[in-house]
């Protein structure tokens, strides 16, 4: 091949599928070959068949021959989170058995990405209905961080076969979805890029949800400059304008943005997480960004909102209650016990709780002053081995920490992603955390990529991880 596919960005994989220096099914067998290769190991799959792929990839190869350019995403292979119906594949949504088939349908996110016949690598493992962020699954096992050979680490949440896909290199994009930090963490861990985008521009449909109205699919990608592609091939607002929305943000210098630092995000953070996100801001300062301390109103009531169960607890109970009761005696015991206080949980309860979000958001909004946006470690500690959080009880300690500050953006309807800068003393990768108001996440987008372009790609500033390609 023409390209080194581990090292290569997307517009340039792009640029070589359309100029015939590279085909879709040479990516796909790449992608085949590195799953043979280290699949078993990283289990970032709950669904995988290789000749779908194939068959996939050859029907983009023969579009591209008949002069027929469907969008930027064409030949690329792409991880779903299996909470996200795609048509041909079942919908297990972490669960011992599959759901039913309605499930399947796919919605605008997934036939966006069909549409322009990027190719679907296979269903990427979930944490049961997406209600935890370690990764932690009692029926199908967790993903293993790529970034720890020894010990078997968390991949995070909920989204938890995302990121690894990437190391395993079966995958180019990863689509994931993101309520309290599913997207953020899962990429934060694992060294690479993800956005959470606003709350409502990207569809749930065809998604199995937890609390609508913090929902939503977004993706993982393997840099900034990739997140921006793959945010722009597939978003409804930009409507697949890649080439348009990549050279607005080539206008962009790290100068134009003021950047405000949030000390609450720095709170309880394990050796190496605080440092590597203040080293990082240092090195922006001294190529011109404009740094000053900020504060987001109500951040310690929105953390004590969600450590009483946020308003997940509400409308799991319903969804699991109603809709999905034939599958509640199967579910994981880290999930189960998420439930506990749901049984004196009131629907006038809950209503307060969706005003009192309300009245945050607004404050928070509000709150933002002069800032583009404002930053902190994206997860404070160290993801854990998984042998160390296997009692409900350990995992549910763990699992608070690890989502206080990607949770907050979510209950304030905040845009956000994360970019790595860095390896923490265990040497696991460190992200931070790019917080926008709601609405902005072409800002957002253009911050990341404006600090990478200071910081260095994933790959440049954290090497290459120890078990992926």
């Amino acid at each position: 091949m023409a390209l080194d596919l581990a090292a290569s960005l997307l517009m340039e994989v792009a640029s070589a599928l359309r100029g015939g220096a590279l085909t879709a099914t040479e990516i796909a067998e790449w992608a085949v070959d590195n799953h043979a290769e280290r699949g078993e190991a990283l289990h970032a799959y709950k669904t995988w068949d290789a000749e779908k792929i194939r068959g996939e990839a050859a029907a983009a190869d023969a579009t591209f021959a008949a002069g027929i350019d469907l969008g930027p995403l064409q030949g690329m292979p792409i991880s779903i989170k299996d909470l996200i119906g795609v048509s041909g594949y079942p919908t297990f949504a972490g669960c011992p058995r599959e759901l039913p088939e309605a499930w399947r349908a796919e919605g605008p996110v997934v036939r966006a990405i069909h549409g322009q016949l990027g190719v679907i690598s296979g269903k990427a493992h979930t944490v049961q209905f997406a209600f935890g962020g370690m990764g932690a699954n009692r029926h199908w096992g967790a993903p293993r961080n790529p970034w720890d050979a020894v010990d078997h680490r968390s991949p995070a949440g909920s989204s938890s076969g995302a990121g690894v896909s990437l190391h395993e290199g079966s995958a180019l994009v990863a689509i994931g979805t993101d309520t309290a930090g599913s997207v953020r963490m899962p990429a934060a861990v694992t060294g690479c890029a993800g956005i959470r985008p606003t709350p409502g521009r990207w569809s749930t449909d065809g998604i199995v949800p937890l609390v609508s109205s913090l929902d939503t699919p977004g993706p993982i990608t393997r840099s900034a400059a990739d997140l921006a592609f793959a945010f722009a091939a597939i978003d409804p607002i930009l409507a697949g304008d890649v080439a348009g929305f990549l050279g607005m943000l080539d206008e962009v210098d790290i100068s134009d943005f003021r950047i405000g630092v949030c000390d609450w995000y720095f709170r309880d953070c394990d050796p190496g997480v605080a440092e590597r996100v203040h080293e990082a801001l240092a090195e922006l300062e001294g190529t011109g960004a404009r740094v000053s301390t900020a504060t987001i109103p109500h951040l310690d009531d929105v953390s004590a909102l969600n450590d009483l169960g946020g308003l997940h607890i509400g409308e799991f109970s319903s969804f699991i209650n109603n809709e999905m009761r034939d599958y509640k005696d199967d579910l994981d015991p880290a999930v189960a016990i998420r439930l506990a206080a749901a049984e004196n949980y009131t629907a006038a309860e809950h209503l307060r709780r969706v005003r009192n979000v309300e009245r945050m958001v607004a404050a928070a909004d509000a709150g933002f002053g002069p800032f583009d946006v404002i930053v902190g470690p994206t997860i404070p500690i160290t993801p854990p081995k998984m042998r160390d959080i296997e009692t409900p009880e350990t995992h549910l300690a763990a699992n608070t920490r690890f989502v206080q500050n990607t949770v907050t953006a979510s209950l304030l309807h905040q845009c956000a992603a994360t970019v790595p800068v860095g390896l923490d003393a265990a040497g696991m990768p460190v992200g931070m955390h790019i917080v926008g108001r709601p609405g902005s996440d072409e800002t957002v987008l253009a911050v990341a990529l404006a600090c990478e372009r200071v910081l260095g790609r994933p790959r440049e500033r954290l090497g290459v991880s120890p078990m992926g390609v």
